[in-house]
C-alpha cells in the first residue's frame, strides 16, 4: 500500500465523523435541501479526501442519475455520493458535485447530526433546491 496524502482544510470544515478527516468547506455548499435514508444531506461543489466507488445508475426522487458512492480516504467509511451524470435536463447542475450525508459527517462546530426515527425517505436526492 502506498503513502496516503490527506489534504488539510482551513475554515468552517465538515469532516468524517468516524476519523475526523477533512472532507469539505461550508463555503462550498450548493444546497442543504437534499435528503437520504438517514435524513439530511448537503450538496457540495467540492469535496476532498474521498475515493469513489463503482459508477451505477440509480433512480432517485428527481429521476435517474449516474452516481458513485464516495468513501473517506482514511477510514473507508461511506460518506455520500458523487453525481456523474443527470439524465433529466433540469438536474444537470448536479453533475460533478458531491453529496455528503449529515449523519456520516461532523459539522464545522464539531457537532454530529443524528437521524430522526421518523425519517424514511425512499431514495436519495433533493426534494427541491
Amino acid at each position: 500500500m502506498g503513502r496516503l496524502f490527506v489534504l488539510t482544510l482551513e475554515g468552517k470544515i465538515y469532516s468524517c465523523k468516524h476519523c475526523g478527516t477533512h472532507l469539505a468547506l461550508s463555503e462550498n455548499i450548493v444546497s442543504k435541501s437534499f435528503h437520504c435514508k438517514h435524513g439530511k444531506a448537503y450538496l457540495f461543489s467540492k469535496v476532498v479526501n474521498v475515493t469513489s466507488g463503482e459508477i451505477e445508475n440509480r433512480m432517485m426522487m428527481t429521476g435517474m442519475h449516474t452516481v458513485a458512492d464516495i468513501f473517506c480516504v482514511c477510514c473507508g467509511s461511506i460518506v455520500g455520493w458523487k453525481y456523474e451524470t443527470a439524465h433529466e435536463k433540469s438536474q444537470k447542475y448536479k453533475e460533478g458535485k458531491s453529496v455528503l450525508e449529515r449523519f456520516k459527517i461532523s459539522g464545522p462546530d464539531g457537532n454530529h447530526y443524528w437521524a430522526s426515527h421518523e425519517t424514511h425517505v425512499a431514495g436519495s436526492d433533493a426534494d427541491d433546491v
